[in-house]
């Protein structure tokens, strides 16, 4: 595993600017790969008249390394990227050589969470996301620590979001809200795998992150202090440290 790729994709709904933060500790380590995903960033959303999926988006991490000639990789990533992870081990577990999970889940959407989601969804395509979804979205995504005293990383965080288009927040919203519960597929990862949260995480908290290690059947969980759901922008070094450890 030490020698693989690392893939890292990013959260919602933001870009892979996301990890910008431990891009270059973890790229001195080995080869680092962070794209967009689809609809989001500088990736398209491609036209489709399927329902939205991530199994769509999971096809387009396995076309990605096809592109790149990479027959297996350490797959990793944070909230939505991780779910997306998820979704490749169930699609094509022959290519995932090791896992980074980060604020993440592997349970499916509430009724309740996927009614929001779909609220989410139809207020992007008629208003767009700009001046509402970050405003929305923030106190969940940062540590009351980071929103009172790293207004820096607020900051971050409201920009990526208003960049990002709205269709492509609506279809990852609608995608998300009908994901299927992803314990089965971890309990057959019997690949190396990391598992990160934030202590402060409200959104995927650190018993989803304690379910998830205990399933998966090579886990190491490592939990970050006063860091909340995006801990790429708020404990960077932290969680750089952590993934290095672990991958070497």
């Amino acid at each position: 595993m030490a020698d693989l790729p690392l893939l890292l994709l990013h959260a919602f709904p933001v870009d892979a600017r996301m990890w910008n933060p431990v891009r270059e500790p973890l790229a001195a380590r080995g080869r680092l790969i962070t794209p967009d995903q689809r609809g989001l960033g500088r990736t398209p959303l491609p036209g489709t008249e399927r329902a939205p999926s991530l199994e769509d988006a999971a096809r387009d991490v396995v076309a990605l390394l096809d592109k790149l000639e990479l027959g297996k990789v350490v797959l990793g990533g944070c909230s939505m990227g991780g779910y997306v992870t998820m979704a490749v081990l169930r699609l094509a577990p022959e290519r995932v050589g090791g896992l980074v999970l980060v604020d993440t889940r592997a349970s499916a959407d509430t009724p309740e969470a996927a009614g929001n989601r779909e609220r989410v969804a139809s207020r992007a395509e008629t208003e767009g996301v700009a001046g509402w979804l970050a405003e929305s979205m923030l106190p969940n995504l940062l540590s009351e620590r980071a929103r009172t005293e790293q207004p820096g990383v607020a900051e971050t965080v409201r920009d990526l979001i208003d960049g990002q288009p709205a269709s492509g927040v609506a279809w990852a919203s609608r995608a998300m809200a009908v994901r299927p519960d992803s314990m089965d597929v971890l309990a057959a990862a019997d690949v190396p795998a990391l598992v990160v949260v934030g202590a402060e995480d409200s959104l995927t908290p650190p018993e989803d992150a304690r379910a998830m290690a205990r399933v998966l059947p090579k886990a190491e969980l490592a939990v970050l202090p006063g860091a909340g759901h995006l801990t790429p922008l708020e404990a960077p070094e932290a969680l750089a440290e952590t993934i290095l450890n672990w991958w070497r």
